[in-house]
């Protein structure tokens, strides 16, 4: 083999090498620079458009040596997201959630509702509502939701009685006082009581000058884990834009006590081309067995509906 198409090999098995490094230890690129590590885990499933890149780089300069190599980053995001593309499978279909981050500039607020009531879900949990749009989206949803309870920019509609309706603070320090983008409510359904909570973490900002800064998510997750932590009834469902994804370390105290859907990548955000779920249907002492986007609605984010199992 010429010299050059060895050395062209050997650059590419090296990034063949660094995608598989990235994709198992990605808790090894730091966060103390710029959270560059959680930036990494948001498009973390992306990286496995490297392995095809990869592979036809080698092709076209005929380094076959580096075929093999791009098997070592292939199996990692197997072993990472492979589960999410099986059918789902587990326990019986228990009910349904909808959650969706309606926008706040959000042009037909009662279209979006209309499109939701689609999805047939047993619990809908809605962000960014605003004082002239909440009564828009309770008329439409009213006839098929009529327990419901909102609390600042976050509501909660249910076919099943709702109960010890709460506020729940997830306020960082440093954010004006009238935040209040938390609430828990007991939902009464045929199989027991289960704890709903219907969240929305501050957003993150991304800038050349200062990388990825999310320390206002990041402690907001801190204050919801800690009231995961103190909950009484041992069925949980968050429903919430948390402005990441289920891999991100940044969310390690919510992920620290309940469980992600086993399948499904269902990307919400942006609308426009979805690169990332951000909207998140968690759960404890249940079981979200898919989670799937749902059709555009007039907000940035997709909505996306889990099946969860009781």
């Amino acid at each position: 083999m010429p010299f050059g198409r060895a050395g062209r090999g050997r650059v590419l098995a090296a990034l063949a090498l660094l995608v598989a490094g990235l994709l198992m230890f990605p808790a090894a690129v730091p966060n103390r620079v710029g959270r560059l590590g959680s930036l990494l885990e948001i498009f973390l499933p992306w990286l496995g458009l490297a392995v095809p890149v990869l592979a036809g780089l080698a092709l076209l300069r005929r380094a076959t040596v580096v075929l093999p190599v791009l098997l070592l980053p292939a199996a990692a995001w197997l072993g990472l997201f492979g589960t999410l593309l099986v059918p789902p499978s587990g326990p019986g279909h228990g009910l349904t959630a909808v959650q969706h981050n309606v926008s706040d500039e959000n042009p037909d607020p009662a279209g979006t509702a209309r499109k939701l009531l689609e999805a047939g879900a047993d619990l809908i949990a809605l962000e960014e509502l605003t004082p002239s749009s909440l009564p828009d989206y309770t008329a439409v949803l009213a006839p098929r939701y009529p327990h419901h309870a909102v609390r600042g920019t976050v509501g909660l509609w249910s076919t099943y009685p709702l109960s010890d309706v709460e506020r729940v603070d997830i306020k960082p320090e440093g954010i004006p006082e009238g935040w209040d983008r938390g609430i828990r409510a007991t939902a009464a359904t045929p199989k027991g009581d289960i704890a709903v909570y219907a969240v929305h973490l501050p957003s993150v900002r991304l800038s050349p000058s200062e990388g990825f800064r999310s320390e206002w998510r990041d402690e907001s997750a801190a204050l919801l884990g800690r009231a995961l932590a103190a909950e009484r009834l041992d069925r949980v469902i968050l429903l919430g834009d948390l402005n990441s994804t289920v891999d991100d370390r940044g969310l390690a105290p919510v992920l620290s006590h309940l469980d992600p859907p086993r399948t499904g990548f269902a990307f919400s955000w942006p609308a426009a081309l979805p690169l990332a779920r951000i909207d998140q249907i968690l759960t404890r002492g249940a079981t979200a067995t898919d989670i799937r986007s749902l059709p555009e609605t007039g907000s940035d984010h997709l909505p996306v509906a889990a099946r969860i199992g009781l």
